[in-house]
């Protein structure tokens, strides 16, 4: 296949990229940089992008068989008003602006694969949530709610669209793992306020492979949960890394350390959770590679 990446720089997108690289197919990728980012994967053909500001150029769509939309500002960091801007927008206006140049170009990629995030549910504390739960309350669900209204724009182009939300990514080389590795492998880690809440979360190889999955497979349409199927407590998740490190992991990180880096709003999410369940995966026949906590933490440490 010749696949079209958004964010193909990224977290998630790099590791995206490599795969579809190592299974033979082409990647275009759209990057505000091509220059830097033809720098960490040359393998990839890039094109120039300013998503909020213009449609991609259309010669990066020529031939090519589906797109996988990844483009995002960052969400961890305190969420001042410009901050909040940049990160809604980059993901309306962004989706919006991937979409018009998809209805533009006259042979249409047969398939949309849109990231989106369980910021859907908002906080839901211990309850049960799938793919058939409402949205939840607060600008993380809003920005979700948003985000999803502009990818569902390709369904009056003609084109099958999978909005994939994911959870936490555990990697050691970045995302939520990333940062706590340094803590931990010191001994100076722990629970995150209290450690009741709920961390739906899964592993980089997984998440690669849900949005592969749903490039691929045609039964794959509407929303699908990217979150392995035993989501854990902040309290296990953090006990689980201890076992995996062979480090303590009972040095509790109060409440009020979030709100000093991230400010009260960003904290206050980071204090609440989702308890996910991927429903619609497991029934359209998805096979988790480390559906366990333990297992998952061993492999990636």
């Amino acid at each position: 296949m010749k696949v079209l990446v958004t964010g193909a720089s990224g977290f998630i997108g790099s590791a995206l990229c490599d795969a579809l690289l190592a299974r033979g197919d082409t990647v275009v990728g759209l990057s505000r940089d091509p220059q830097r980012a033809r720098g960490t994967n040359p393998s990839v053909v890039w094109h120039a992008w300013e998503p909020t500001l213009e449609r991609p150029p259309a010669a990066a769509f020529e031939n090519v068989d589906g797109a996988i939309n990844l483009e995002g500002e960052k969400i961890n960091q305190r969420w001042t008003d410009d901050a909040k801007r940049r990160i809604m927008e980059s993901r309306r206006t962004g989706t919006h602006n991937l979409i018009a140049a998809i209805a533009g170009v006259e042979k249409k990629p047969r398939v949309l694969v849109n990231q989106s995030a369980i910021g859907f549910y908002g906080d839901r504390g211990d309850a049960m949530v799938d793919e058939s739960a409402p949205s939840g309350e607060g600008y993380d669900a809003e920005v979700v709610r948003e985000w999803e209204a502009a990818a569902r724009e390709a369904e009056n182009v003609g084109v099958r669209l999978a909005i994939v939300r994911t959870g936490h990514v555990l990697d050691p080389r970045g995302g939520l793992l990333g940062e706590l590795m340094t803590p931990f492998k010191l001994g100076i880690g722990g629970p995150i306020a209290g450690g009741r809440q709920y961390m739906s979360w899964i592993h980089i190889d997984d998440e690669v492979g849900i949005l592969l999955w749903a490039l691929d497979s045609e039964k794959v349409s509407g929303t699908v949960n990217s979150t392995a199927p035993n989501p854990v407590t902040n309290r296990e998740f953090s006990h689980a890394i201890g076992r995996a490190l062979s480090r303590p992991a009972s040095v509790p990180v109060p409440g009020f350390v979030l709100d000093l880096k991230f400010g009260g709003e960003f904290g206050r999410v980071l204090r609440g959770g989702q308890r996910v369940m991927p429903r619609r995966a497991l029934d359209l026949g998805y096979k988790f590679r480390y559906p366990e906590i333990d297992g998952a933490l061993k492999n990636l440490l």
